[in-house]
Order: structure tokens, then C-alpha cells, then sequence
């Protein structure tokens, strides 16, 4: 659209980019990594390491 002022493209670009960033860091941050069960670290490390061949 050419007949916009530059300047509503500018502000365009703006908040377009803000609201990018803000839901790039509500991504990072609002993510919560499953933690491992103890169980399952115990029973990991008592495996033995032979290889069949």
C-alpha cells in the first residue's frame, strides 16, 4: 500500500516486534521441564555396561 505514511510503518514494525519479543520470552519462561524421577535415576545407574559381543 503505498499510499501509507512511512510513519505507520515504522510503528507497524514496532509493535509488530514487541509483541514478538514478548511472546518469545513468555515462551522461555512459562516452560517448565519435566524433572526426573528418582526411581528412575537409580534404577539408570545400577545397569551394568557388558556388551554381548
Amino acid at each position: 500500500m503505498p499510499q501509507m505514511a512511512p510513519i505507520s510503518w515504522l510503528s507497524l514494525f514496532i509493535i509488530f516486534s514487541i509483541s514478538f519479543m514478548i511472546f518469545n520470552v513468555m515462551n522461555y519462561y512459562l516452560y517448565n521441564p519435566p524433572m526426573p524421577k528418582s526411581n528412575f535415576m537409580k534404577m539408570d545407574s545400577t545397569k551394568s555396561m557388558n556388551w554381548k559381543w
